[in-house]
């Protein structure tokens, strides 16, 4: 099987201190792996060397096929068109409606106005929020802009979704949702890697996880059961 992603020795350093330290993971294509650990430990730092909003100080990254040392901001651009991606801080349009928001990669692909609306309602009513498409992101509590990150990153289909604490503001009902959402993505090809702190969820869903701690991978597990 080809691999979606993979970390070959892989340090980043600011200054002297390390986010992450030789670290060498290999994600298959169609895998969906947890990357857990406690706050500081280096999830954050896997997530957007993966992104390329980071470049490794030492070592590879290679993401779908493409070593991103060597990639150019323009190449990125192409590259960044195959993720989907769910950050912490949300990075909506707050002067864009929630449906524009959740649509606007398929209008920057040139898809019609009625059949991107059509998907961004479909995602939306998968996570409670069609009553709010049409309000502003900043009248949204944190939870539901969550969520509208969620939606947006899911439009497009992904090769490859990475998600920073997807479920960190969200009631248990809603973090059922947004997981259902993933593991469908995962079922139809999507490769999923989910920073997450949430080990009761991890335990319960039993996916393959890696944990890390000071930057360094500490264990790596087919079945997150195999700790106890």
């Amino acid at each position: 099987m080809n691999e979606a992603f993979i970390f070959n020795k892989a340090s980043k350093f600011y200054g002297d201190d390390a986010a992450i330290k030789d670290v060498s993971i290999s994600v298959d294509q169609g895998e969906f792996v947890f990357v857990a650990g406690a706050s500081g430990a280096g999830k954050s730092t896997l997530l957007r060397l993966l992104l390329g909003a980071e470049k490794v100080s030492s070592g590879e990254t290679m993401v779908l096929g493409r070593n991103l040392k060597f990639t150019s901001k323009s190449q990125l651009c192409d590259f960044r068109k195959e993720l989907g991606v769910i950050f912490q801080d949300y990075k909506l349009l707050y002067s864009r409606t929630v449906l524009d928001n959740v649509a606007f990669s398929l209008e920057m692909q040139g898809v019609e106005r009625s059949e991107r609306e059509a998907v961004a309602y479909k995602l939306l009513a998968s996570l409670g929020l069609r009553d709010k498409a049409q309000v502003l992101p900043k009248t949204l509590s944190g939870g539901e802009q969550q969520r509208v990150a969620v939606a947006r990153a899911l439009i497009l289909r992904p090769k490859l979704i990475l998600a920073d604490e997807p479920t960190g503001n969200l009631d248990p009902d809603m973090t059922y949702a947004v997981f259902n959402l993933l593991l469908e993505a995962n079922k139809c090809g999507a490769t999923v890697f989910v920073a997450s702190h949430n080990i009761p969820l991890i335990e319960e869903l039993n996916k393959r996880t890696i944990v890390l701690k000071k930057g360094e991978v500490v264990g790596d597990f087919k079945q997150v059961r195999e700790l106890s």
